[in-house]
């Protein structure tokens, strides 16, 4: 490989939604925006549309509804973000660990997405289809491999394509102590000179591209097999069992 590889192919067509997960409001610094901000960089250098949405920032209803307000609630902001985020090719998902968990905001996010699994892409398809994911976590806990499991899982189930190396994270010491990008005695950052942090960062931000790149010059994924209305309609995309053809 050259000291100056290009990338393989031009990416400034594509759009990109992260949503921060952390329990805090803004103007209220988050971890997690700091090291979201490293993908959200890498995509922007390379002409990708970024969008940044802190979701404690809106008033989000809980709920399995595309909207919440036609079941009993007074306000919900997610159908604003759900316009943007049906527009955008990659999205990743950021947040801190709690008490082994991903946050309560991210699982309130996960609900919402949820709410949109029955509808369906111009092919048939679920709606997420032909859209790549990946997340971003951070703490001062061990728990990272355990949130993206979760995380990841949920967002493979209604739709997402999930590259290699989907997710990265940080967390510092056990117990008390420094979160991403906190400044130290040496003047340093606490995990922005970590060499596991940004391989990973940097990889799944390359992955999340590659994929989101094919996918949109392949149209999506292939609509044979996968679609709700053929199945309804007898169309059993030969399978095996002659109950099921």
């Amino acid at each position: 490989m050259s000291d100056n590889p290009r990338p393989p192919a031009a990416y400034d067509d594509l759009k990109a939604m992260f949503i921060n997960c952390t329990l805090k409001k803004t103007p209220e610094p988050s971890h997690t925006d700091l090291l979201m901000d490293v993908s959200g960089a890498i995509m922007e250098k390379q002409g990708v549309a970024v969008e940044r949405v802190r979701f404690t920032d809106h008033a989000i209803a809980p709920g399995v509804y595309p909207d919440m307000t036609e079941h009993g609630w007074e306000r919900d902001d997610w159908p604003k973000i759900w316009e943007k985020l049906k527009s955008a090719d990659i999205f990743v998902i950021g947040t801190p660990i709690w008490l082994g968990q991903h946050s309560s905001e991210c699982a309130k996010l996960i609900e919402r997405l949820y709410a949109h699994s029955g509808q369906h892409n111009d092919q048939g398809q679920y709606i997420f289809y032909g859209k790549t994911g990946g997340c971003i976590i951070t703490g001062n806990e061990d728990g990272i491999k355990h949130v993206a499991m979760s995380v990841l899982y949920s967002m493979q189930h209604v739709g997402f394509t999930i590259p290699p190396q989907a997710d990265a994270g940080w967390i510092g010491e056990a117990g008390p102590g420094p979160s991403y990008g906190d400044e130290l005695e040496n003047g340093t950052r606490a995990g922005h000179d970590n060499d596991f942090t940004q391989r990973n960062t940097t990889f799944m931000t390359w992955n999340l591209l590659h994929f989101a790149r094919l996918l949109k010059d392949a149209g999506g994924v292939p609509a044979y097999g996968n679609q709700r209305a053929g199945w309804a309609a007898g169309c059993r995309f030969d399978h095996p069992n002659p109950e099921y053809r």
